[in-house]
């Protein structure tokens, strides 16, 4: 994989995550069960955006 298509996904992941965890609060106002699963599914997912940051850095650039 690129390392700019890697930067693309890491960011996209961590607003993804970050957004959704934000919705899911939002709906846990009216539903408890459903808020804390869309909160917790999204909290994966900008967790694993954040672990891509490490691979990133270990990531050999080879156009620079």
């Amino acid at each position: 994989m690129k390392p700019e298509t890697l930067d693309v996904l890491i960011w996209v992941l961590i607003y993804a995550g970050l957004i959704g965890i934000g919705l899911g609060l939002a709906i846990e106002r009216n539903d408890a069960a459903l808020g804390w699963g869309v909160a917790s599914a999204s909290g994966i997912v900008a967790i694993v955006g954040a672990a891509l940051v490490y691979v990133r850095s270990r990531v050999k650039d080879e156009s620079r």
